[in-house]
């Protein structure tokens, strides 16, 4: 196989761009299949042309409706929409793949009587055998041996109780094609053997499905993952075949994305923790964060940005655009990313989105704003401004807020927590309760509290900044990191404050 990516900008999109997204439901969507849903949708968007999801659920061993489920859950969390497929219908239903059979067998039929196909009923191990007889590795792969079989022969492998598989006829000739993302590749005559679309059982493969469903649903623009690169040359000759047939119009263009990568500069597999798309929505991303970052795994809006909505996207989104090099999946930068969405939200709408993890946290009574208690939303809407800056994930949310929701008295420090505090932290709780308690009830105000402490502990107790607020953070909080400490004393209240400094005073 040869590319080259310096043409890929010439080639011209179809006026009426019709692309698709067709995911097998076998295991939990990863950030590859949404990296591929993405790509998909942003090119129909930017374009006003059509976005199809389809299902291909022919692997009865593989795929489960509980994934099938899983998928329609990932999009319609990330907002990823679709025009025609899966629930929503269309001209070319059905949408499923296991709903087709007929169609398939129907077009293998076609193929067959046209000698585009043909009964192939060689066995594995006779393949391997003849290989290693003409001096070829074992696993060189199927040697043409059925091609040209006699009815008499056949008749004998039928006799012996044998079914055919069926084959496609792969020419004798170079295969070419314009790819919208590496440019011009050929693979070389002979380098891609006949193989099989229908097996021996009479199920159709990927290799016929995925094909025919295109042609019959119209797609002219194919945007996959490189690692389905090998088999563009096996379509583009189906392609030609179901043309010649009357059942596909035209050739699609294919644009084949890059891998994403993951630790160790291996490919990212559907087993590692960074690929599980659930994972990170449990961890608290948004779905403005995530598919921000998925896009720059292969494209970029512009040189010097990273941050950008999903309309803007689908203002500057061209397949041509994206670089055919390896993605890295960076988690960090993912996380940073999501952090700067997050800021962006209005505040009621992040706490909207927080309350289910406070509520899966054990923190709230409710996992909906609209159903909490009054005091609970009372004490999120006084923190929303202190936490929604600091927090990367939604995730962390409960870390920031638990303190101010809690009525306890003594908050256990967590083990780093308890680290910070020296020697001095008792005599400094001493001080801080004895100025905090003079305070009237009236003046417990942000403001008021720092001043206070400011000149118990600073001015005439001495201590310098970090010493003297360490144990009063730890005491409010349990935590070495919280929101702002004056703020939270006075959401929290003088009563609790005073309390949680005398427990933790107690339990040095």
């Amino acid at each position: 196989m040869t590319e080259n990516a310096n043409d890929n900008a010439t080639i011209e999109l179809p006026r009426d761009v019709r692309v698709r997204f067709c995911p097998s439901p076998t295991g939990t969507p990863h950030v590859g299949m949404v990296r591929t849903a993405l790509f998909n949708w942003a090119e129909a968007r930017h374009t006003h042309g059509t976005f199809v999801f389809r299902i291909e659920d022919t692997d009865n061993e593989r795929d489960s409706e509980e994934s099938y489920n899983q998928i329609l859950d990932a999009l319609k969390w990330l907002n990823i929409n679709w025009d025609e497929g899966v629930e929503v219908g269309g001209p070319d239903g059905p949408y499923r793949q296991s709903e087709r059979g007929d169609i398939y067998r129907d077009v293998a039929a076609k193929l067959l009587d046209a000698g585009y196909a043909y009964e192939s009923f060689s066995t594995s191990e006779e393949i391997e055998a003849r290989n290693v007889a003409a001096g070829r590795p074992a696993a060189f792969g199927y040697d043409g041996y059925d091609r040209d079989l006699t009815e008499e022969q056949k008749d004998v492998f039928r006799a012996e109780g044998r079914k055919p598989a069926l084959r496609l006829r792969m020419p004798d000739e170079d295969i070419a094609f314009d790819d919208l993302i590496r440019g011009r590749i050929e693979f070389k005559a002979g380098s891609v053997p006949d193989y099989v679309i229908v097996r021996p059982n009479g199920d159709p493969l990927y290799t016929l499905t995925n094909p025919v469903d295109d042609a019959m649903m119209r797609i002219n623009v194919v945007l996959r993952g490189e690692d389905l690169l090998s088999s563009t040359p096996r379509q583009v000759v189906l392609y030609r075949y179901l043309i010649e047939l009357g059942i596909a119009k035209q050739m699609p263009l294919f644009g084949h994305m890059p891998y994403v990568m993951g630790k160790g500069k291996k490919k990212l597999s559907k087993r590692d923790p960074e690929s599980n798309l659930f994972l990170h929505r449990d961890n608290g991303f948004i779905p403005e964060g995530l598919l921000n970052y998925l896009a720059l795994l292969g494209w970029s809006i512009a040189p010097d940005r990273d941050v950008f909505s999903m309309d803007e996207m689908v203002e500057k989104f061209d397949i041509r655009d994206v670089k055919a090099n390896p993605a890295h999946f960076d988690i960090d930068k993912a996380v940073a990313i999501n952090a700067e969405h997050i800021r962006m939200l209005e505040p009621q709408d992040f706490l909207n989105r927080s309350v289910p993890y406070l509520h899966r946290d054990g923190l709230v009574s409710a996992d909906s704003w609209d159903t909490l208690t009054d005091h609970e939303r009372e004490v999120l809407t006084a923190a929303a401004p202190l936490v929604q800056p600091r927090v990367r994930l939604l995730g962390e949310v409960s870390g920031m807020v638990g303190s101010l929701l809690s009525d306890d008295e003594y908050l256990e420090p967590e083990d780093d927590a308890r680290k910070t505090l020296k020697e001095s932290a008792g005599e400094v709780l001493d001080k801080a309760v004895a100025a905090l308690e003079g305070v009237a009830d009236a003046d417990w105000k942000t403001q008021t509290l720092h001043d206070t402490l400011d000149k118990a502990l600073v001015d005439e107790g001495g201590y310098k900044p970090r010493v003297a607020y360490g144990p009063v953070r730890v005491a409010m909080s349990g935590r070495r990191v919280s929101p702002p400490l004056f703020e939270s004393m006075e959401i929290v209240g003088k009563p609790l404050t005073v309390a949680r400094l005398k427990g933790l005073r107690e339990h040095l």
